[in-house]
């Protein structure tokens, strides 16, 4: 289904129903590794209606937990055709490993994957370590305790991504290797097989 169609559709909600989120699409202008504006005119404010739910859950744990924090959506549903023209821009570099291979299926764009960080009280991020789309290891969690031993990460940038962390894992969404900021909900093989992919 086109992105631009999927207005009313039963399966997706619009993230601005979500009370106390902030939404900083950063495919909107140019804000991310691609350095341009890939969305333009399309609405890409919306997520599955069961990742909206537990997106709202993780903005709960953290009013509960953290009330001076705010979570903030970098990038939701994203249509498959941005997809495909982030995989183009990284034609022929390592670097395509963080990008899912359009054959197979980004789970963003089923909107059953989000792209957060967290805010503090003054609406400026939490210090990660890394920006959002920097697509260099220290992004990666899955070696974070190597960074915090060496020093490349500080107590702070891990606990920080902790935060994070509970958050979104409390709410049901699991996170991946490579990035800090990415959680998908649901398991994506089911996803890829059985959700509706937006184009």
């Amino acid at each position: 289904m086109l992105c631009e169609l999927m207005v009313d559709h039963p399966d997706f909600r619009r993230l601005d129903e979500i009370d106390g989120i902030v939404i900083d699409l950063r495919y909107v202008g140019a804000n991310n590794f691609v350095g341009r504006d890939l969305y333009g005119g399309l609405d890409c404010r919306w997520l599955h209606f069961q990742a909206a739910d537990a997106l709202a859950q993780a903005v709960l744990y953290l009013r509960q937990h953290y009330p001076a924090y705010r979570l903030v959506v970098l990038d939701a549903l994203r249509p498959h055709r941005i997809q495909e023209m982030l995989w183009q821009h990284l034609e022929g570099t390592k670097l395509r490993a963080y990008i899912a291979d359009p054959a197979r299926g980004s789970i963003h764009s089923f909107g059953m994957a989000v792209d957060v960080t967290v805010l503090d009280e003054a609406g400026i991020e939490l210090d990660m370590g890394t920006a959002f789309d920097a697509l260099v290891e220290k992004s990666h969690p899955k070696q974070e305790a190597q960074f915090l031993a060496d020093g490349s990460l500080t107590r702070q940038q891990f606990e920080n991504r902790q935060v994070l962390r509970q958050a979104m894992f409390g709410a049901g969404f699991r996170g991946i290797n490579s990035e800090w900021w990415h959680f998908n909900f649901g398991d994506p093989d089911v996803v890829r097989q059985t959700y509706l992919r937006i184009d």
